[in-house]
């Protein structure tokens, strides 16, 4: 195994990572920093592919309402309420109170946010009062990750491309090192291994989205930070909330936003109209549309709103079976443009981008999309889908992106000395909720906090301070995973990583998505643990493969006991009594203003109860 060192190790190529990388160069030139990315720099990833109608970047900017001195501190107050009290209230201070200088930096980058007359263009997103979202239209994200990996070359940082971390090398209670492996399934294992001396790791690795049948998420999402981080001795959060969202199955494209404000039928296999079968007996057609247009301007799933029915309705027609679409060829039976309420009307003439007329608007929701956003007929036209045509898009209730993570503090730190984490693998700045365009800022704000705070704090490792024997020991666990090939190759389909793989996600799916169920939790945790205990075998698709599997498992467990203690809706997290129960039972406050805290014990997962460190300030919203 070859040998290699660092001052500052980045484990990830996205918005969080690199920012990372470019902060602890700029605050010591001096350091040796490297960046490990699964694939190729700014093509892998999900800062670099993901898209939506209007991407957004949530920002309190000087002009931003209320526009008091300190409008930053109605953000805070927004992020730890919406979260449902369940983050700590120092993180949303450090997110909002830091947001106008991440987006100065990025504008000064070059990323094209929109602008009148000079002033940065903001609107309102799910969960907030004032306008503060920033954009550049479908590809904010991409745009942000292009302008990063431009600034990034600018510096002698290394970047190591199709590589992974497989394990963080822990001594006392202090990063030493990882063990790094190269990601294409062809590479031998003789030369697939390389151990990386550090004493600082910062963790930008993403979410698991793999863990789950149907996600948005791109390949390489297997929730590799938070079993490494697990692994080392660090404290995980709030994993049982999870952004799910009604997504393009095809094109992976959110199917909120604009999608669902122009109000197209929702039909399952059989070209059946079904929503009104999930809605409480009596509910008008008209109030069923109208919330259908608010789906548009609201969270994905969340108990807090009744948009949740929605979700519901959609998952549970896939779980009988049937397949779901959204059709824009015609309107939904007994809709009306003016029987929607005079809020949501007002706000789809502000999003008019083309008018058609009255006649028009009534027709089809396919001409209300050209009036409000024809750049998403183009995009999925351009991907397959030909709205004009007459195709409907498939969709699915899919994993959108991870509420919590491993717990960090305000400089971005974990429990662990010297390991950090940023973006969606971090936990504790988020609640079960969080206002869109958060993500983004999230990973720019802690991405420059511990870039910073890594370099400044850093001391050289003297290579006898790695433990050997964990190297040993790793490598012969991938050994073991060769030799389970070797030795099953008549029963591969049973214990090969893909296999395995394919069966977590349909347990996930089936018990850990939209609807929760104590019975359902339990049983797909016992079938976890037949997963967890069963001999992985490297297959076709090599030993990261393999290695990520292991990771997906671990992940779910930690999901699905979470998910269990949890016994209470709030968020995304809605539990059931039964399955056949049409609403969630209820929020529990104060009860359960708590957050799951997930950490190692002797051979066990343990979980306990927290209460979050509260916001300081008052909310004056």
């Amino acid at each position: 195994m070859k040998s290699i060192f660092c001052d500052v190790l980045v484990v990830g190529g996205g918005g969080g990572g690199l920012r990372a990388a470019i902060a602890a160069k700029e605050e010591n030139p001096q350091l040796k920093v490297i960046l490990a990315t699964k694939g190729q720099l700014g093509k892998s990833g999900v800062t670099a592919l993901a898209c939506s109608d209007r991407m957004a970047f949530h920002a309190t900017l000087k002009h931003t309402q209320p526009q008091k001195e300190d409008s930053w501190k109605y953000h805070a107050a927004d992020i730890y309420e919406i979260g449902g009290r369940v983050s700590d209230g120092n993180l949303a201070e450090v997110l909002a109170k830091n947001a106008e200088d991440a987006f100065d930096y990025l504008d000064k980058l070059g990323v094209p946010f929109v602008k009148k007359n000079g002033i940065p263009d903001q609107f309102i997103t799910d969960g907030s009062d004032y306008p503060r979202a920033c954009y550049t239209g479908p590809k904010t994200a991409v745009h942000i990750e292009e302008a990063l990996v431009n600034e990034i070359r600018k510096h002698d940082i290394e970047i190591i491309e199709n590589c992974m971390a497989g394990k963080i090398i822990v001594n006392d209670s202090q990063v030493t090192g990882a063990i790094l492996i190269d990601t294409k399934s062809e590479t031998p294992l003789d030369q697939a291994v390389t151990i990386c001396k550090t004493g600082k790791i910062i963790l930008a690795a993403g979410g698991a989205g793999k863990a789950y049948l149907y996600n948005v998420f791109p390949r390489g999402a297997t929730g590799d930070a938070y079993a490494l981080a697990y692994d080392a001795g660090a404290e995980l959060v709030n994993m049982e909330f999870i952004q799910i969202g009604i997504a393009s199955v095809k094109t992976k494209l959110n199917c909120s936003g604009s999608a669902m404000r122009a109000v197209p039928r929702i039909i399952n296999s059989n070209n059946e109209e079904f929503l009104d079968e999930y809605f409480p007996a009596g509910t008008s057609l008209e109030e069923i549309y109208n919330c259908v247009f608010q789906k548009g301007a609201s969270w994905p799933v969340t108990y807090e709103h009744k948009t949740h029915i929605i979700d519901i309705a959609v998952y549970k027609e896939m779980l009988r079976g049937n397949k779901v679409y959204l059709d824009y060829s015609e309107n939904p039976k007994g809709f009306i443009f003016d029987n929607l309420s005079g809020a949501w009307k007002q706000r789809y003439q502000q999003e008019m981008t083309i008018n058609l007329g009255e006649k028009s608007r009534q027709e089809t929701p396919l001409n209300r999309l050209r009036e409000i956003n024809s750049a998403t007929i183009s995009w999925l036209k351009e991907r397959g889908i030909d709205l004009e045509a007459g195709e409907k898009i498939e969709i699915a209730a899919c994993i959108q992106h991870f509420q919590g993570g491993v717990k960090i503090d305000e400089k971005a730190q974990t429990k662990i000395t010297g390991l950090y984490a940023v973006g969606e693998c971090a936990g504790g700045q988020h609640g079960a909720n969080r206002p869109g365009g958060n993500a983004l800022l999230d990973s720019q704000v802690f991405g420059k906090i511990a870039g910073m705070d890594a370099a400044s704090s850093c001391s050289l490792i003297s290579k006898q301070h790695v433990n050997e024997k964990e190297v040993k020991d790793f490598f012969e666990q991938l050994k073991i995973m060769e030799q389970n090939n070797n030795t099953n190759q008549n029963k591969l389909g049973d214990i090969g990583a893909d296999s395995i793989r394919k069966k977590l996600q349909k347990i996930m799916h089936g018990a850990a998505s939209i609807v929760r169920t104590d019975e359902g939790l339990k049983k797909a945790l016992a079938e976890i643990y037949l997963l967890k205990n069963t001999p992985i075998a490297v297959d076709d698709n090599g030993y990261a493969f393999a290695l990520e599997t292991k990771h997906l498992i671990c992940a779910a467990e930690m999901i699905l006991k979470a998910a269990i203690l949890r016994d209470e809706s709030r968020g995304p997290h809605l539990r059931f009594n039964s399955y056949e129960d049409p609403e969630p039972i209820a929020r529990k406050d104060p009860d359960w203003q708590k957050y799951i805290v997930i950490s190692r014990g002797d051979g066990e997962m343990i979980l306990e109860t927290r209460v979050p460190q509260k916001l300081s300030l008052r909310d004056s919203r």
